[in-house]
């Protein structure tokens, strides 16, 4: 949903606005090895978390640099390559989802160390209804993660970062990563004959889910699903023009109706999977 990279391996050395997700479009600029952005109004607690992370060996986020007078951030550029849609077949391979799987569980296993900053506003607009002890990015789509040799090496835009369970941020990538839609949805952006089935089980796999999370995982995924609704729908109130158009030209909220149904129909069967 969010976004601060869209660019390849070997990029240039002058300015370029980086171009793809649905926020901040077209303010996000590259300055060399330099990414400078409108700072969330929770930067200064997601730059100290961000720097605990490379403490507790996590070091595939950006690095924060600095907070600008004029409001914005400025984070190190990570070279790798980023998915946009329509999603190209090398981001979805089995050993491309499996990776993202193993880079999540390194965010989470970095961050079980961290204290949570309680005094911070995180965003409540994606984060985990039931709350939690980590730092959930809330948003690994496609977009925000950069890959090289077709594995996930690095995790963006945490913009949405705010406390939750780990099943929560699982459910979350899921949503983006089977896709966990209905067949009609996922065309529009995804190559054709992936098995959704099978994709969840490698996600969870990849990211070693315990037996009593990947029971809860179905059922979690429709409750994410509920907030992504929820956030577009507040998004779309506010006349943001960027949803509003993304509503009409997906079909409305018929869309979210369908996956919806889709998800009840199909709980079982991925309950199945999992703990197979």
């Amino acid at each position: 949903m969010t976004n601060d990279q869209r660019t390849l391996t070997n990029p240039p050395t002058e300015s370029e606005a980086l171009v793809g997700g649905m926020m901040n479009t077209g303010a996000v600029i590259r300055h060399g090895a330099l990414v400078e952005r409108p700072a969330p109004p929770t930067a200064r607690a997601l730059h100290a978390h961000l720097r605990a992370l490379e403490e507790h060996g996590f070091d595939a986020a950006p690095k924060p640099i600095r907070l600008t007078a004029d409001g914005r951030e400025q984070l190190t550029f990570i070279p790798g390559d980023v998915a946009l849609p329509p999603f190209p077949r090398w981001a979805t391979t089995e050993p491309a989802l499996r990776s993202v799987g193993v880079l999540l569980r390194r965010l989470h296993d970095a961050g079980a160390a961290i204290p949570l900053d309680t005094s911070a506003e995180w965003p409540r607009s994606l984060a985990d209804p039931e709350g939690g002890t980590i730092l959930c990015h809330n948003d690994v789509c496609l977009e925000n993660v950069v890959f090289r040799d077709g594995h996930a090496i690095a995790l963006i835009d945490f913009d949405l970062a705010a406390p939750g369970r780990p099943v929560w941020d699982v459910a979350m990538t899921a949503r983006y990563w089977i896709p966990l839609l209905d067949p009609t949805s996922s065309a529009v952006s995804f190559p054709t004959g992936l098995d959704s089935t099978a994709r969840l089980r490698i996600l969870a796999d990849g990211y070693g889910l315990a037996p009593q999370e990947r029971a809860e995982l179905p059922r979690v995924v429709e409750q994410a699903t509920a907030s992504c609704r929820a956030f577009a729908a507040d998004r779309v109130a506010d006349g943001d023009p960027t949803y509003t158009r993304a509503l009409s030209e997906s079909g409305g909220w018929q869309r979210w109706d369908r996956i919806e149904e889709w998800l009840a129909a199909h709980r079982e069967t991925f309950t199945t999977a999992l703990l197979s």
